[in-house]
């Protein structure tokens, strides 16, 4: 049995469901439930049945209850943090009539393009919603639906994100949060709320929406009836208004308003993800910039591929992940799935610098170089979104907090040394995303801060790594091929 009282962080990504049973007083994680997604599609196609998630996050909870011991009646909070961007489109008791679209379905890069230039190209997008259409985005999804499932697009009585979905059958509740919406394209946080100029654009009634949640305001309500009963616990139980994974995050990461500002993170999972909390919105067609989930701005820069990408090439080779030594000549771009992070939709892996004498291990260096450099080239645009110049010691003194599968990595965390020449602190703590979710279901029970909550709770705290001489050479060649095969990449 706890000592105290108990809150519920789920993290529903792309692969599967994560439930983190937290102490709500000390941020200790109690047990984490686990259950699997199916994702299915082939070339740029990537669906999952909403309804998956739902029965994945019921699993996941029951077992994280059950190995932690936790009585229902100690659970006093939930909250999901769910995948960005994908498309929710729901019938109207609530069911979906289609698999929703994910974040990395690429079907919608011509879609993305033709709204760019229908609003008057990237900086006329990111003055109003501080990002630019890619096929990543919501907009985009909403668009290609339109055009190419057009009976789904008009039977639709509700559109929601995954993380709105989630929320919704937690609580009966229909909102969103101003983090997660600012991932849809339709959000504008140059304003703090819909733009109607682009849901008319989009052709989407804003009926369909989900309210926004005020900012700072955690809590939607509490479980329903029906709820309860399918989680095992009590009708009163708080629900909060959840948010991005990205965001979330953020917060476990105790970046934001109560917590530290303009200081990186580098996420290393399927994507490669760079982010960091700052006041000064975003307005750079060179990134996403999302609201945060405390009232602050989350400028971020995400790559297609990243661990999955570089695994790929090691099974390719028959290597063990870890079996990789720096690339020397060899460059190889891992665009194994197009990327965003450059905006190369439509791009395939790169091999260049091959000799007789490039072993193996040198091409999985190789790999490796390519995703970090991509992922490293995009945080310094996050630095400038922040008002900040790369370049200058002091910003290039902040350490870089590495979080995400990878960063168990020996040869993730070395590459990211190497190659960034940065301090790094690796949070002692997993899960991050899900102990973000626990801070906000924590915030939803009592009215703290949710920033402030996990800033006490230390989970952003971790191993330190003093920084190494940086490797400019290979920073520079790789940079070189990818400057030079770009365009073609575009192709």
């Amino acid at each position: 049995m706890s000592q105290s009282p108990v809150v519920i962080g789920v993290d529903s990504s792309t692969q599967s469901t994560k439930a983190a049973i937290t102490d709500a007083a000390t941020g200790r994680l109690l047990a984490v439930g686990r259950a699997p997604h199916r994702v299915t599609g082939e070339g740029g196609a990537r669906e999952s049945d909403p309804e998956v998630w739902w029965d994945a996050l019921r699993e996941a909870v029951a077992a994280g209850l059950k190995e932690a011991g936790v009585a229902p009646g100690d659970v006093v909070g939930i909250a999901v943090a769910g995948q960005q961007h994908g498309l929710v489109v729901l019938d109207g008791g609530g069911r979906p009539l289609r698999p929703a679209l994910l974040w990395n379905d690429t079907r919608s890069a011509p879609q993305a393009t033709a709204l760019t230039e229908a609003l008057g190209g990237p900086e006329a997008w990111t003055a109003r919603t501080g990002s630019v259409p890619v096929a990543s985005m919501t907009a985009s999804k909403w668009q290609w639906l339109r055009e190419n499932d057009e009976a789904v697009a008009r039977a639709a009585a509700a559109v929601r994100l995954p993380h709105d979905f989630l929320t919704e059958r937690l609580s009966g509740a229909a909102v969103t949060d101003p983090g997660d919406a600012s991932g849809t394209c339709w959000y504008a946080t140059a304003t703090g709320g819909y733009d109607e100029e682009l849901l008319t654009l989009l052709g989407l009634d804003p009926e369909l929406l989900p309210s926004v949640a005020s900012t700072g305001a955690t809590r939607v309500g509490t479980l329903t009836a029906g709820a309860a009963a399918e989680l095992g616990l009590p009708p009163g139980v708080a629900v909060a208004a959840g948010t991005g994974d990205n965001m979330s995050a953020a917060v476990g990461l105790g970046l934001g308003g109560a917590g530290l500002l303009d200081h990186p993170a580098l996420s290393l999972g399927t994507s490669g993800t760079v982010f960091a909390a700052t006041r000064t919105r975003p307005a750079t067609p060179a990134l996403a910039g999302f609201a945060a989930a405390d009232g602050t701005y989350l400028p971020l820069a995400c790559t297609l591929n990243c661990t999955q990408a570089v695994d790929k090439v090691a099974a390719l080779l028959r290597l063990d992940r870890e079996d990789a030594v720096p690339g020397g000549e060899a460059v190889l771009l891992p665009y194994l799935d197009g990327e965003r992070t450059p905006d190369l939709p439509a791009a395939s892996g790169l091999l260049t610098g091959l000799r007789h004498d490039t072993t193996p291990q040198q091409l999985l260096g190789a790999a490796y170089e390519g995703a970090v450099v991509t992922v490293l080239r995009a945080l310094d645009e996050v630095s400038r979104a922040c008002g900040l110049d790369p370049a200058d010691p002091e910003v290039a003194g902040r350490p870089i907090r590495l979080v995400g599968g990878g960063a168990r990595g020996r040869m993730w965390v070395e590459t990211v040394r190497r190659l960034s020449g940065r301090p790094l602190i690796v949070p002692a703590g997993g899960e991050l995303v899900a102990l973000g979710a626990a801070a906000l279901a924590a915030s939803a029970a009592t009215g703290e801060d949710p920033v402030a909550v996990a800033t006490a709770w230390q989970a952003g705290e971790g191993t330190e790594l003093a920084p190494v001489e940086r490797d400019l050479e290979t920073w520079e060649r790789v940079g070189t091929v990818l400057d030079r095969a770009a365009p073609t990449l575009l192709a």
